[in-house]
């Protein structure tokens, strides 16, 4: 089993965009997707990346990073909104499970940021507690517009960007990791079409960053 403890924030990003590559150019690999690996993670896990993502049935993240069992610590809500509870499981992955590396996984075409900019430029109003979700994405997508971003990926690379700033103003013990060099925290935004992952945005880890939604 490859133990997090042992990995770098740079090599768990490196093989977690392996993993995508494969993915995106149809040869996956299934990795740590059979019964050796099922009973070597039974007493105990040892996960290199927490991954928090959109809820979006197209964003099954052990298949679009080629992994398997073990190998990530998934949290995913609409829209990557964040709560106590998110908050909480994303600092159990760090700090308990000692994942190196925290993702940010938005993508195109995005349902909760569609309806919060309907929302916001067409005072189309939710119900229930979808009202909720909208009014967390609701301050990227004003920060969109005041930048003057209108194209649908530069909104969704924003509404990214201030999630994973959310986490680490809000999480001391994430930030304080990421000052220490003992994890990064970065942001991908996923095409629907041709399955890649793009960077956005990184804290704590020196990587060029994609110009292109």
């Amino acid at each position: 089993m490859t133990d997090s403890s042992t990995l770098t924030p740079g090599e768990s990003f490196k093989m977690l965009l392996a993993g995508n590559q494969r993915f995106v150019s149809g040869a996956p690999e299934h990795p740590n997707q059979d019964a050796a690996r099922r009973a070597e993670t039974a007493p105990v896990q040892h996960p290199f990346a927490v991954l928090f993502g959109c809820s979006d049935s197209r964003l099954a993240a052990e298949i679009i990073f080629d992994r398997g069992i073990g190998d990530l610590f998934v949290v995913r809500t609409a829209g990557h909104v964040t709560g106590p509870e998110v908050l909480g499981s994303i600092e159990y992955g760090a700090s308990v499970l000692g994942c190196p590396l925290v993702v940010v996984l938005g993508h195109d075409s995005c349902g909760a940021v569609a309806a919060t900019r309907a929302a916001v430029e067409d005072g189309v109003a939710a119900t229930g507690f979808v009202r909720d979700v909208i009014e967390r994405v609701t301050p990227s997508v004003l920060a969109a517009r005041a930048a003057g971003l209108t194209q649908d990926g530069d909104v969704i690379a924003e509404h990214v960007r201030h999630t994973v700033d959310l986490l680490l103003d809000r999480s001391r013990v994430l930030a304080e990791k990421v000052e220490a060099g003992r994890t990064a925290v970065v942001g991908l935004s996923y095409r629907l079409t041709d399955g890649s992952a793009q960077l956005v945005t990184a804290r704590g880890l020196d990587v060029p960053v994609s110009s292109a939604p």
